[in-house]
């Protein structure tokens, strides 16, 4: 694969991927549970029942990820990411006249196909068709996106809600979302040979049947769910360990999650700056070794200082954990089939997702202590980079 210097059509896929995530992923994922509170508040519901819509949500996307793929690869990521950006945005609008619960899980269908159809996946796609030799630095470069919206969003949410109220903030959210994203995506075109930039790419064709009966891509398969299994099982009971385990105050959780977030934004840099210099396989066997090396400092974290080096560790690993699987993917199978190859990879990675937490949650509540769930995680984590030692350097799937 050959590609000329980079040109202005992508610059515009690059900048187009950062706002998109940013909206996608910083304002409907980060954003919405901002919000959980109120719903708590004002309908009283449980904290389990205002949690499970993003387990919920996890699970739609895992179970349509290689349909939304196949589409990608049909028709292209651009008119895909048009749908998708327009029903995050109108599900958070939604959100803001939610009165029961079937209303709740109905607008996190909507906004679970948003994220599948505007978020990571066709994203990841229209980069790899884009670039090649800098392909990690433009994936790096949109991701930023989803750190940056993470550490705003939450900041915007908080005066919107002073200011309007939690029903016409979330719609001010929504309204934000689609005037951010849809204009970029509406600009950008599928592939170079599409557009009237003079960037040409050159690629080989690998049969997405042929990729199926290789043991290279089961092997990228379960890599990628056990590492974002830990990732997400971490992740997501963090703020329950802080307050709860370690008694810690609203505003020691949010500094510590906030330097997760920073971290993460140093992460997505420095690992796409890697993964264009030395091959891919290498950076993410860094990325999973990080991860699963991370998790044990937990159990030191009423060290002083302890729990700021594990954010920060942590941090680095997760901004280069989803960004690394599909450099990966369009290094060993090209990206003629891209969508598909992810598609059925998220599939996978959604159930670990989604489960994860959960179990790592019940373990905790069956033993009393984070410890056995810490410990799972870790496992799971070095499990993944020893199944990634295994994957072939380039496109050798002999």
């Amino acid at each position: 694969m050959n590609i000329e210097k980079p040109g202005l059509g992508q610059v515009k896929v690059t900048i187009t991927g950062f706002f998109s995530l940013f909206s996608i992923v910083g304002i409907a994922f980060y954003g919405l549970p901002f919000f959980y509170d109120f719903w708590v508040q004002d309908f009283g519901w449980s904290r389990a029942t205002v949690t499970s819509g993003n387990a919920f949500g996890k699970i739609i996307i895992g179970l349509f990820a290689f349909f939304a793929g196949w589409i990608i690869d049909r028709f292209g990521p651009r008119r895909v990411m048009m749908v998708g950006v327009m029903m995050g945005g109108l599900a958070l609008i939604g959100f803001s006249l939610v009165t029961s619960l079937w209303q709740f899980y109905f607008f996190y269908l909507i906004s679970a196909i948003g994220y599948m159809c505007g978020g990571p996946l066709p994203n990841q796609v229209l980069i790899s068709r884009w670039f090649s030799t800098a392909r990690g630095k433009a994936m790096g470069i949109a991701y930023l996106g989803i750190g940056f919206g993470g550490m705003l969003v939450p900041q915007i949410a908080k005066k919107l809600n002073m200011e309007f109220g939690w029903h016409q903030s979330l719609m001010l959210l929504g309204i934000l979302m689609i005037i951010i994203a849809f204009p970029m995506v509406w600009m950008v075109r599928d592939n170079p040979e599409s557009s009237s930039s003079k960037v040409t790419i050159k690629t080989s064709k690998l049969p997405f049947g042929t990729i199926l009966r290789r043991w290279p891509f089961y092997l990228l398969l379960i890599g990628s769910m056990c590492s974002i299994g830990a990732v997400s099982g971490t992740g997501q009971n963090l703020k329950l360990f802080f307050s709860i385990d370690l008694r810690y105050t609203q505003q020691q959780s949010a500094n510590v999650m906030s330097l997760v977030l920073a971290a993460s934004i140093i992460g997505r840099l420095l690992m796409g700056w890697l993964a264009d210099r030395v091959p891919k396989k290498y950076v993410m066997i860094l990325i999973y070794s990080i991860v699963a090396g991370s998790i044990p400092l937990l159990y030191l974290a009423t060290t002083p200082g302890v729990i700021y080096l594990f954010a920060f560790i942590f941090g680095i690993g997760l901004g280069g954990d989803y960004m690394i699987i599909p450099l990966m993917a369009a290094e060993l199978f090209g990206v003629q089939v891209m969508g598909r190859v992810m598609g059925l990879i998220l599939t996978f990675d959604g159930i670990s997702e989604a489960f994860s937490p959960m179990i790592v949650g019940w373990l905790r509540d069956t033993g009393g202590s984070y410890a056995n769930g810490f410990a799972s995680l870790m496992i799971l984590g070095l499990i993944g980079t020893i199944v990634v030692l295994m994957l072939p350097r380039g496109r050798d799937l002999s």
